[in-house]
């Protein structure tokens, strides 16, 4: 199973849960929610990237949180009845096991593992926004844009479909920011990039240059998500 937190359940549960799975495409700009959406259906993706956008009144959007294979979108709206506060939108197209909330609020009330996966993701996701928070707050721009780039790499590998005004988005900041810090990067070969694209040249180099906010992260899901790990 692609979905690392899918591939944390025991054969039995995620039998029982496999035949309300559909699977979908996630297309690149498509929303999955918009703020005051009822969640009905939790998506679990196989690859692609989506992304948690805050839009303020002046008309500017952050990204406050990225979801991919490693993650879950909606379980914690769709199983207490939340909508979303959230745009919700595919940043790198791919592909997703999509549940309806019904089926999935009997094999939680089970109390089967899936309760567990969760809640430990939903701790995570929390710790993610508060340290995109601090990081926006205190770490300049190159550093941020090197996270960011390290987490998609994560996710999806060197190749990121990625336009200058996404990226933007992502680190709340003006297009024209991200137009001299990528040349910059590019000019130190950590990223070599086209229009909407950028291809991560050297991984050691760009890890120099990001703040320390990446690796918090990657010991964040490993401390919650370690006890949970199919050899465990």
């Amino acid at each position: 199973m692609d979905n690392q937190l899918l591939a944390m359940l025991p054969a039995d549960d995620f039998a029982a849960l496999s035949k309300d799975f559909k699977t979908i495409e996630l297309r690149q700009g498509d929303s999955l929610a918009l703020p005051g959406d009822e969640i009905r259906s939790v998506y679990f993706p196989h690859s692609g990237i989506v992304s948690f956008m805050v839009e303020v009144a002046e008309g500017d959007i952050v990204q406050t949180g990225m979801v991919g294979r490693d993650g879950v979108i909606g379980a914690a709206q769709a199983l207490d009845d939340k909508v979303s506060i959230n745009k919700i939108i595919v940043q790198s197209p791919g592909r997703a096991s999509v549940i309806d909330r019904d089926p999935l609020r009997k094999a939680v009330l089970s109390g089967n593992r899936i309760r567990q996966i969760f809640a430990a993701h939903d701790q995570f996701f929390i710790a993610d926004i508060q340290q995109t928070a601090a990081c926006n707050a205190l770490h300049r721009i190159e550093a941020r844009m090197c996270r960011w780039m390290l987490r998609m790499m994560d996710l999806i590998g060197t190749d990121v479909p990625l336009t200058q005004d996404a990226l933007a988005a992502m680190i709340g900041v003006r297009r024209t920011s991200v137009t001299e810090v990528a040349t910059r990067l590019q000019d130190y070969g950590a990223i070599s990039y086209k229009r909407g694209h950028i291809h991560i040249e050297n991984v050691q180099r760009l890890m120099e240059l990001s703040c320390d906010c990446h690796n918090a992260v990657k010991l964040n899901y490993e401390r919650l998500f370690g006890n949970l790990l199919p050899d465990t």
